[in-house]
């Protein structure tokens, strides 16, 4: 087994045991506190723990993570649903995603520039992804991507925030260089920042694990998220 693929094991185990109802103080506030309707948005939705809003097609469900520091830069964050869903998010992206239908047990990231570097930049970010993903055992997927800032969409699923407050990027397979590839090519993902007073808060963004499979997610409350 490479190692590669021993580092993506390994990683799914620990976000396996992470969801346990039995040892997870996260899921059991989850599964306490949250229905499974819109009606949870009126919820108290109390410290210590943050919480994320998530939509699934005309579903709507709430995760929560206990993440430490969880703004901080390079802090990688684990949310957790009531229905045992595990999400892993590294600056806004998606590393991992566990318990969907289609699976993502490992994500390889590169070194990425910052937010506001990213907002100034003049000309596209042109990275690679590599991820492993569940069923069909497909490890070491890569992924050509282009990476821009672009204007304030008006169809987004943002909640309670003036979009025109936050920055926008777009994250979009790359043509013409993905080659064959480009048959498995993913919708397009979409990232709203909040850049203001020196801060780099990815709060808002839009993510496909599969062609079939798509989600937006936002952390909530809003009033906690300093939108005011």
């Amino acid at each position: 087994m490479s190692i590669f693929r021993l580092i993506s094991l390994l990683l799914l185990l620990v976000l396996s045991a992470c969801s346990s109802f039995e040892t997870n103080p996260v899921l059991h506030t989850m599964h306490r506190i949250l229905p499974q309707d819109v009606a949870a948005e009126r919820t108290e939705f109390a410290p210590p723990y943050h919480y994320l809003r998530v939509v699934v097609g005309d579903n709507v469900i709430f995760m929560a993570s206990d993440t430490q520091n969880i703004d901080a830069t390079n802090t990688a964050s684990v949310w957790y649903s009531a229905g045992r869903e595990v999400l892993r998010f590294q600056n806004g992206r998606l590393v991992a995603a566990v318990g969907l239908a289609t699976e993502w047990r490992g994500v390889v990231l590169p070194e990425l520039p910052r937010w506001p570097e990213l907002a100034g930049a003049t000309v596209p970010l042109r990275w690679t992804r590599i991820r492993d993903v569940m069923p069909g055992y497909r490890y070491g997927v890569h992924d050509e991507l282009v990476l821009k800032r672009i204007p304030t969409p008006t169809d987004s699923r943002l909640k309670g925030i003036d979009p025109d407050a936050l920055t926008w990027f777009e994250e979009r397979f790359d043509a013409q260089h993905n080659g064959s590839a480009t048959r498995q090519t993913l919708p397009i993902a979409r990232y709203a920042v909040d850049l203001r007073d020196a801060q780099e808060t990815v709060v808002y963004g839009e993510q496909c694990v599969s062609t079939e499979l798509c989600f937006s997610w936002q952390r909530w409350p809003v009033h906690a998220e300093r939108m005011k």
